[in-house]
């Protein structure tokens, strides 16, 4: 059985730190074709590879080459576009978060994978940590209990990604750190809680640091920095997520903040036990024999989960194993992350399911 190829549609930084080695790695992968809208990126990469060819539209590429996957690592604007016009080529689609920028292009999506009978996956790395996965297993064991309720977030001082590129860029993001970093963590929480459906949310947004230059994260590299260009989304967004069992999730994201150190977080509060990753670093909290007891679990070293769930994918098109990512969870994640926002315009709760 011969390898399965695939096209990369944009080229940029996530792609080269986080998706390009995982496919070079396989075994089973050839990178056939590669496309991004900047050509002098796309020309440098496919000579690197070996390529006679590249691409800069994708619709000329899905035309032209016989592809089995297609990975796509695009402004936030494309996702949808490029992942229903892949599924409709008969390719399964891998994506980078965030799944879609509104709740009617998610469903869309949704609905092309199905009529494909192909696979689409979007981007859940953190769900591949050695610490995640560990926590996962402990609940799944009944040793948390009832998980209640929890908090997640992930807060810089000064980390904005790309300023005044696509990153801040409304029309093509689809919202700051909420959209931007919101889909790694309330996912991961929402995941280890068992995937609740989301009733309702209420959520603020501010914006008080479009006019700072200053930088003190490794992230404010992301993206390509455009001097004068545009600031129109949010840099910090909080909120309050209602499941149907009951449960609740407190979040909070920000790309500037004038806090002590950067750091992300998942805390859920459970009847047995609660847990914390912070950092990814694990500590589980417990009542035993009439005292408060914190431990930390020796685990194996962690590689950042990115490369393990684009394996994970593979394995999945192969049919070895069952998605541990399915795209009604992606509806279920730009569901919230839209209501936040309506939340945050209209000073209102916001009703997601009746």
């Amino acid at each position: 059985m011969g390898k399965l190829k695939v096209g990369m549609v944009g080229t940029g930084g996530i792609f080269q730190y986080a998706h390009l080695p995982a496919y070079e790695k396989h075994p089973e992968i050839e990178i056939a074709a590669v496309c991004d809208t900047q050509e002098e990126r796309a020309k440098a990469l496919a000579e690197r590879l070996g390529l006679e060819r590249y691409y800069t539209d994708y619709r000329t590429m899905l035309a032209e080459e016989e592809l089995d996957l297609i990975n796509i690592c695009t402004p936030n604007a494309f996702h949808a576009e490029i992942a229903i016009a892949a599924l409709q080529a008969g390719k399964h689609v891998f994506c980078e978060k965030p799944d879609a920028m509104n709740p009617s292009e998610v469903r869309s999506m949704s609905e092309a994978t199905k009529v494909a009978d192909k696979t689409l996956m979007v981007m859940r790395n953190n769900r591949f940590r050695s610490s995640s996965s560990f926590l996962k297993s402990y609940i799944e064991q009944g040793l948390l209990g009832e998980i209640y309720t929890g908090r997640c977030g992930w807060v810089r001082s000064r980390g904005i990604p790309g300023k005044g590129g696509w990153f801040t860029t409304k029309a093509l993001s689809g919202g700051g750190p909420l959209i931007d970093l919101g889909v790694h963590f309330i996912d991961l929480a929402v995941w280890l809680m068992g995937n609740p459906q989301p009733v309702s949310v209420v959520g603020a947004t501010y914006r008080k640091f479009a006019e700072t230059d200053m930088a003190d994260s490794a992230h404010s590299g992301f993206g390509d920095a455009q001097a004068n260009g545009v600031f129109d989304v949010e840099d910090l967004a909080t909120g309050f997520i209602r499941f149907d069992n009951g449960a609740s999730l407190q979040i909070e994201f920000s790309w500037a903040s004038n806090i002590e150190e950067e750091h992300h977080f998942v805390e859920l509060r459970g009847t047995r036990a609660g847990a914390s990753l912070k950092n990814h670093q694990l500590k589980l909290i417990s009542e035993f024999d009439g005292v408060l007891l914190d431990s930390v679990p020796r685990l194996p070293k962690d590689q950042g989960g990115h490369t393990e769930n684009i394996n994970h994918f593979i394995d999945v098109v192969q049919g070895r194993k069952q998605p541990i990512f399915t795209p009604d969870q992606g509806v279920d994640m730009i569901d919230i992350i839209s209501a936040i926002y309506k939340s945050a315009e209209t000073g209102v709760e916001v009703r997601l399911k009746p």
